[in-house]
């Protein structure tokens, strides 16, 4: 009978020990839904726990997209402020959620750490969000939101280059809608709208689905849309 789980073998970027992590078969990923930013919603097994990597001997946590290669300065700061005070832990079998929650929280610390992108650090926070929408821990989501969509918000304006400008000022717009923060999310779903550079039709269809969305949310809370918004739509 195949397992679910496969184990690769990963490199650490800090102690360079080669180290087991698990992953979840393609044919064990079975979805039962998508929200509206992008969290997927699994039937039985979730990939999503196994994304993050952790070296069992120093602690240093990071994705296939994480910085794959440190200064001796980055080194320095992430020896100091966690290798110095990590004992051995083995992350690379099963997890559960608690266990996917801490996983991401390191990667976060190893993130900010070593300085990575902020579209690395955003990305790590809006997981954890996801991880307490399946425990349906509105506050914890809501704060983690929050923190993605600062970094988000940082990323874009340091980063852009690098990144689908499209999808993320949809990401932007759909996590600013969900922190009701409806006139900043007017003001990101109409600039990819009317920009006629942006040629991602499925983005350009998403912003208007969720501009609809937001409006009917903003009736709902009695909202007026602010004269600033009102421009750009």
């Amino acid at each position: 009978m195949v397992e679910p789980l496969f184990q690769v073998s990963v490199r650490c970027h800090h102690c360079d020990a080669v180290f087991q992590t698990s992953r979840v078969r393609p044919s064990f990923k079975k979805a039962s839904g998508t929200d509206t930013d992008f969290c997927v919603h699994y039937k039985d097994i979730n990939p999503d726990f196994y994304v993050v990597r952790i070296c069992p001997h120093c602690g240093f946590a990071g994705t296939e997209n994480s910085k794959d290669r440190l200064t001796p300065a980055q080194k320095t700061a992430f020896r100091e402020k966690i290798a110095d005070h990590w004992t051995y832990k083995d992350y690379g079998g099963e997890r559960a959620w608690e266990d996917a929650l801490y996983a991401y929280k390191l990667a976060l610390v190893t993130a900010q750490t070593v300085n990575d992108k902020g579209r690395i650090t955003a990305g790590l926070l809006h997981h954890i969000a996801w991880l307490y929408r399946y425990r349906n821990d509105q506050a914890q989501e809501t704060r983690f939101l929050q923190h993605a969509l600062d970094e988000y918000t940082r990323a874009f304006e340091t980063e852009a280059a690098e990144m689908n400008n499209a999808r993320l000022m949809y990401l932007m717009g759909e996590l600013s809608r969900r922190l009701k923060q409806y006139n900043q999310a007017v003001k990101w779903f109409s600039r990819v709208i009317n920009d006629k550079r942006i040629m991602d039709a499925g983005m350009i269809r998403a912003c208007r689905e969720q501009w609809a969305v937001t409006r009917e949310d903003m009736l709902a809370d009695s909202v007026v849309l602010e004269p600033e918004a009102q421009e750009s739509t």
